[in-house]
């Protein structure tokens, strides 16, 4: 990273970072190559929904089939591409396989991004979970929408991890001891401002964008409280700050308290603090 580039606002970074070859995850590698030693017979048992799957643990291939989808259907004048099935159809087999082929491999990452690489995927789990749970038209599209919503700090961690481990420290800092004075902050624009601005320079259907940018609508909102959940859950596990996210949640998906925390991966212990904070809370009010 040049010394320059600590000075960089949003649309500079969206330039430099809109045309990056990124990789895809090495779980996804390894999937594909035993898929290929597996030979023509394992191959044709496959189901697209089998290969949707695989999409949906890696944050990195949804991007890149979901690009290669729309440049497609721009080129035929098809219809928008919104979810992981979408694109698998749109894409195929063997098209998947020559993009994670043709993807970097990158080894020397440090471990914020994998963490939130992580937390990409536990919220597209979570996402549809409770897109399910509202009866919603297409619970793909709010998942493919929550597993992209950190596309922005992931290329910063591949294209300027100096940078960005630096200012998730920031922010963690800031949101944990947000009455202490605040540590000053090298960018000033969020991550999500950053993937939101990154669609639309990619072109990705502006539902997508929409859902991304996680305001507005019922939908938007799960996408972006389903993120927030997998950050409380993999960094800063709290009772009362899960408590108050999972209210929010109530006013956009039907259920208890309970029945929404069921999709989130909970130490046990935790679970039952929090459901008995839950059970608690009315003879408290």
């Amino acid at each position: 990273m040049q010394p320059y580039q600590w000075q960089w606002g949003i649309n500079q970074w969206v330039e430099y970072l809109k045309d990056k070859d990124i990789p895809v995850l090495p779980a996804t590698r390894a999937v594909l190559a035993a898929l290929q030693e597996g030979g023509e017979e394992k191959r044709d048992s496959l189901s697209a929904r089998d290969l949707t799957d695989i999409v949906y643990g890696d944050p990195y291939l949804a991007l890149k089939l979901l690009r290669r989808a729309e440049e497609r259907r721009s080129r035929q004048l098809g219809h928008d591409t919104t979810t992981p099935l979408a694109a698998v159809l749109q894409t195929g087999y063997d098209e998947l396989q020559e993009i994670v082929a043709a993807s970097p491999a990158r080894d020397d990452l440090l471990p914020g991004c994998h963490t939130c690489e992580s937390r990409s995927v536990l919220a597209s789990a979570i996402a549809r979970a409770w897109a399910n749970r509202r009866v919603d038209v297409s619970p793909d599209e709010v998942s493919m929408a929550a597993l992209l919503v950190e596309v922005g700090e992931l290329l910063l961690w591949h294209f300027a991890p100096e940078l960005t481990d630096k200012e998730t420290q920031t922010r963690d800092w800031n949101e944990r001891f947000w009455a202490l004075m605040q540590r000053p902050s090298d960018i000033e624009f969020t991550f999500r401002q950053l993937t939101t601005a990154l669609a639309q320079a990619w072109g990705l259907p502006n539902l997508v964008v929409m859902l991304i940018k996680g305001t507005d609508t019922p939908r938007a909102n799960i996408a972006r409280l389903a993120a927030d959940s997998a950050k409380l859950v993999t960094l800063d596990l709290e009772v009362p700050t899960l408590l108050a996210l999972l209210r929010e949640v109530a006013k956009v998906v039907p259920g208890s308290l309970p029945e929404l925390a069921e999709p989130l991966p909970l130490p046990d212990e935790f679970r039952a603090a929090l459901l008995a904070s839950i059970e608690a809370a009315p003879q408290a009010e």
